[in-house]
């Protein structure tokens, strides 16, 4: 159940906004074991105008970036599974919007189940309370 916040400098598109939220679907369903229909993406598109790396401008530099950040349970991913996610993020972001400056970071937050859930219901109560 995780929540991925997005941005992006790139001009908002809905066919790179499909593309992102696919990929990262994807990723996140086949690396961190979390379930596609309680996964929730939203994508923030950034002016290269507006983004400074180091003191510059991605239009100066005449690169892209990204940045999103991930909230999922405590202990229900290993470090190799962050690392590898982190590794693959950044590889398909480059696939999607091209040349990215290296300082584009993915932030996986782990919080404690019992003060994170969907639906009024705690991840802590969920794991006591398991839907048949």
């Amino acid at each position: 159940m995780p929540i991925l916040n997005v941005k992006v400098s790139a001009i908002k598109s809905p066919k790179v906004s499909r593309e992102i939220a696919q990929f990262l679907l994807e990723i996140t369903e086949r690396i961190l074991r979390k379930k596609r229909e309680v996964t929730a993406i939203t994508i923030d598109y950034v002016d290269h105008d507006s983004w400074m790396i180091g003191g510059q401008f991605l239009s100066e530099l005449h690169l892209n970036s990204f940045y999103f950040d991930i909230t999922i349970t405590d202990e229900t991913n290993s470090k190799d599974e962050k690392a590898l996610y982190i590794r693959e993020a950044f590889a398909g972001f480059e696939k999607i919007l091209g040349q990215l400056h290296e300082t584009s970071y993915v932030y996986i937050q782990d919080v404690r189940a019992a003060t994170y859930g969907y639906g009024g219901l705690t991840q802590e109560y969920r794991y006591h309370h398991p839907l048949v």
